[in-house]
């Protein structure tokens, strides 16, 4: 039996929906391999919770921990953090500098794609279409009438480097951009303003499984609000229509651009890409690399629609990461 820590929580607004996440990966995970082992990280503790909710720290130099006199050690980490530091790729770094498998991607390509702007810079070469942009760090100058000449308008001002729809906004006039700016501040120091893609939005999970970069069935989203916040993720206020409703031609240019992105970043793990299709072509905001794992999440649905069950979806993962 191998001893599984499934790490939780993290650094940012995000840790809600990761510790949900964690949660079902602990539920689902096969017991007649594995033995799971709940690990939360948050700020102020590393911590490992058992069934009681008893908390016993986490010993840093080895990622171990003892447990009435007794030290535990771990076979592999199985990420289930959203957000910082856990999609940004300090824990990776981490787990690399102390020899400890974990299931998700490599700490640069972590990194880099938890930045929005870096992202998207280094696809666009590949010919993988993107909204035009303009960005901001803290600190520069605001010039409104510039960046509408830009990106024109409705727009949308993002937080650079969050997740979950935090901070972001859908600005109709010049005049809301100021506030939508400090929203989108209130979660980063870096802020992306992209150009309104007036078209069909759909998230693409590409997987490596059994040794085999695999697409996911592609779902579309409907949100019931202006657009995918927060609320219409993980509050019900979205249709996700899995498998989505575009022909079969787009469905595989969808799914052939995902796959591409995957393969130029030497992508591991999951991966849950974002795009809105304009005139048949799929224009990319983002890649999500430890995307939501809760049951109504789309990867869990996605992967339903394939034929994976969650056991064997989460026992892949493993597996690949022990490879």
């Amino acid at each position: 039996m191998k001893n599984i820590a499934i790490i939780m929580g993290g650094y940012s607004s995000e840790y809600k929906i990761s510790l949900i996440s964690g949660n079902v990966v602990y539920q689902y995970l096969d017991k007649t391999k594995y033995n799971g082992f709940r690990i939360h990280i948050f700020k102020e503790k590393w911590v490992y919770v058992d069934d009681k909710d008893a908390e016993f720290p986490i010993d840093r130099n080895d990622f171990s921990v003892t447990v009435n006199g007794e030290k535990i050690t771990f076979d592999c980490v199985f990420n289930a953090i959203h957000g910082t530091p856990g999609e940004d790729g300090l824990m990776q770094a981490y787990f690399e500098l102390i020899g400890m498998p974990q299931s998700s991607c490599d700490y640069y390509q972590s990194a880099l794609t938890f930045n929005k702007r870096d992202l998207l810079s280094v696809l666009k070469p590949y010919g993988i279409k993107t909204a035009v942009s303009y960005y901001l760090n803290k600190g520069d100058e605001i010039n409104t009438s510039e960046i509408v000449k830009k990106v024109g308008l409705p727009c949308f001002v993002k937080p650079n480097k969050a997740g979950s729809s935090f901070g972001i906004s859908k600005v109709k006039t010049e005049a809301e951009l100021p506030i939508a700016i400090e929203v989108a501040y209130k979660e980063d120091n870096e802020i992306i303003i992209e150009s309104f893609l007036d078209g069909t939005e759909v998230s693409v999970g590409v997987i490596n499984y059994q040794g085999e970069i695999k697409v996911l069935p592609i779902t579309e989203i409907v949100s019931d609000n202006d657009f995918f916040d927060y609320e219409a993720k993980y509050e019900g206020k979205s249709q996700e229509i899995t498998p989505a409703r575009i022909s079969d031609e787009l469905t595989k240019k969808v799914g052939d651009t995902a796959k591409r992105a995957y393969e130029v970043l030497k992508m591991k793990g999951f991966s849950r890409s974002e795009f809105i299709i304009v005139n048949d072509e799929p224009h990319m905001l983002e890649m999500n690399t430890i995307p939501g794992l809760t049951t109504e999440s789309l990867i869990p649905q996605q992967a339903k629609a394939a034929g994976i069950s969650l056991e064997d979806l989460f026992t892949n993962a493993i597996e690949l990461a022990l490879a």
